[in-house]
């Protein structure tokens, strides 16, 4: 099983790569040295008197795991096997169980099981809390450890036990470990509406759109009334395929803008000529686990208002990881670098993107009970520099009278995923209106 897995949301985001050699070293305060000594004389305290002797590889490691750990949750150290299993996961073949976890007060929490892997396939959900694992206590420990006691060869099973917000008791789900082999983007064709299904962000993510789209055509002889861009529970990935994914749906303008600690340090990324998609409508579906990449393209076809985004308020991850290879390119260092910007000068980050129809997912019996974890919930986020404003975020408890059906009534009617259906029908209003176009006047 694969670290990067079932290490915390961390692992998960926008990702820019650069080389070592264009990474800037800062220059180092002459207080800083004073602070150096002191460190220096920590260290050399501990390795001469503490009661056991520890290894000064250990102790310079818990040293930088610690100082990183005091900056915002998706900066991280990565040794050899984490940064073979970053690499592999870019790569889009990768181990486990398919669930990207944290820590919080001790306990392992579920931000995410991505689709139609083990843990999704188990019942895995978002907010769940793990308490054992093959029926042992987990507390106190930390995210590796957990990780430690979860890995194992494809094909064998571990035990976990779930506790859920909503449910009385604690339950158990055995989970059988896999290769995660899940394709990019998946696609099919309902009501002659194509729809997209983008599981992460790697390196095939784009390619793989466009020949989805190309297959979408094929099969309908021509292009589909619209189509259904899912990025829901979508962790992100690479920066550069969130931008080139915007670019198939847009003719012009700015995709995102990322910016440093300096005045000075903005990126601008700008869509070329040409839409993919032949202007037909889009509709983007996205949740609590959009996060990141995801957002980075559901925030840019917003804005631009190439698209109607529908589903839940995402994630909130308005930030950019840097991932800068270290001594012989074996370990890493992937530190946040800047926050990014939607087209419209937004920042998502601890606020989410708010979506333009607010669905629910009525088709989920735990969908009222289950907590939502963001951004906003992990320890030490980046603040939004322009501030969250919560009365436009918070929820509106009034019970709307379209989303009244109970799960039960939906499964009657054939509805397995409610806001997918809702996705549907919106599509196909549009495409009606689109193919009539505008009224004639009659004669009399």
């Amino acid at each position: 099983m694969a670290n990067n897995l079932l290490r915390s949301v961390a692992l998960v985001g926008a990702v820019a790569f650069i080389p070592a050699a264009t990474a800037s070293l800062a220059q180092v305060d002459v207080n800083s040295y004073r602070e150096i000594d002191q460190f220096v004389s920590v260290l050399e305290r501990v390795k001469a008197e503490y009661v056991d002797q520890i290894d000064d590889a250990a102790l310079i490691r818990g040293a930088i795991d610690g100082m990183l750990n005091s900056l915002d949750p998706h900066s991280s150290y990565l040794d050899e096997s984490g940064f073979r299993s970053l690499m592999t996961t870019t790569e889009g073949n990768y181990g486990g169980l398919g669930l990207t976890v944290t820590m919080e007060d001790g306990a392992v929490k579920v931000i995410a099981a991505t689709r139609d892997t083990p843990a999704d396939r188990a019942g895995v959900k978002t907010g769940d809390f793990i308490t054992h694992i093959d029926g042992r206590l987990f507390y106190g420990g930390t995210l590796d450890e957990a990780v430690e006691r979860m890995r194992g060869a494809p094909g064998t099973s571990v035990r976990l036990t779930i506790v859920r917000p909503g449910r009385d008791r604690p339950f158990d789900v055995n989970i059988t470990r896999a290769i995660i082999d899940i394709p990019a983007v998946r696609s099919e064709v309902r009501d002659r509406v194509g729809i997209l299904t983008v599981t992460t962000f790697n390196r095939n993510t784009t390619e793989a759109a466009q020949r989805a789209m190309a297959d979408i055509e094929r099969q309908l002889g021509g292009p589909p009334l619209g189509y259904v861009l899912d990025l829901r529970s979508n962790p992100g990935g690479l920066l550069d395929q969130a931008v080139s994914l915007s670019d198939l749906f847009l003719e012009r303008g700015e995709v995102v803008s990322q910016r440093g600690r300096r005045r000075t340090d903005i990126e601008r990324y700008y869509a070329r000529p040409g839409d993919a998609a032949k202007g037909v409508p889009i509709v983007v579906l996205v949740d609590a686990g959009t996060a990141s990449a995801a957002e980075i393209v559901a925030a840019a076809l917003q804005d631009h208002r190439r698209a109607i985004v529908m589903g839940e308020r995402t994630f909130g991850k308005g930030s950019v990881q840097t991932l800068i290879p270290l001594g012989r390119g074996t370990t890493a260092l992937r530190l946040t670098t800047a926050r990014y910007y939607t087209p419209a000068g937004r920042s998502v980050q601890e606020g989410g993107i708010m979506p333009d129809i607010e669905v629910p997912q009525l088709s989920d019996p735990d969908y009222r009970s289950r907590t939502r974890v963001r951004e906003s919930d992990l320890r030490r986020h980046l603040v939004n520099e322009v501030g969250v404003q919560e009365d436009v975020i918070q929820v509106d408890e009034r019970p709307d009278p379209r989303f009244a059906a109970t799960p039960e009534e939906l499964r009657q009617r054939g509805v397995e995923d409610y806001q997918l259906h809702y996705a549907l029908q919106t599509i196909a209003r549009l495409g009606r209106m689109q193919t009539a176009g505008p009224a004639r006047p009659r004669a009399r």
